[in-house]
């Protein structure tokens, strides 16, 4: 696959865009205890750490990977993944919905239904993705 972009200036969205394409090849390997899947991130819904050890969300599976959060947000810098707690790394395109919450949070509403919470340390990086803050 070959992606050709055209722009006047590159810009912060155009580096989104681009590190966007490039996540793509970065799969990231799960296991369910059994066996050991590797998964597209289209296909993540989040990351979450929990006991010291990260899991991987999907629409069918909760998978268990070696992987740090902060590995993982490396790995996806510039992307559509961004931290929204100490805990927890979601993929935006799976936000359908944002409400405000206690304490200056936000509940995110992701496309399976689930609601998970953006802390008030981090709800201002929300707010930056969706270009409501500078």
């Amino acid at each position: 696959i070959e992606v050709d972009i055209f722009c006047t200036r590159i810009d912060e969205r155009v580096n989104r865009i681009v590190a966007s394409l490039s996540a793509f090849d970065n799969n990231i390997a799960g296991s369910d205890g059994t066996q050991t899947y590797v998964v597209k991130p289209p296909e993540v819904f989040y990351f979450e750490s929990v006991d010291r050890t990260t899991f991987i969300y999907t629409a069918d599976k909760v998978l268990e990977t070696p992987l740090k959060l902060y590995e993982i947000k490396d790995a996806f810098a510039h992307s559509e993944f961004i931290q929204i707690s100490k805990q927890m790394i979601i993929n935006f395109d799976k936000v359908t919905a944002i409400r405000p919450d206690f304490n200056a949070r936000l509940q995110l509403i992701l496309s399976n239904g689930e609601a998970v919470i953006a802390s008030r340390q981090y709800a201002p990086d929300v707010k930056r993705k969706l270009g409501l803050l500078p």
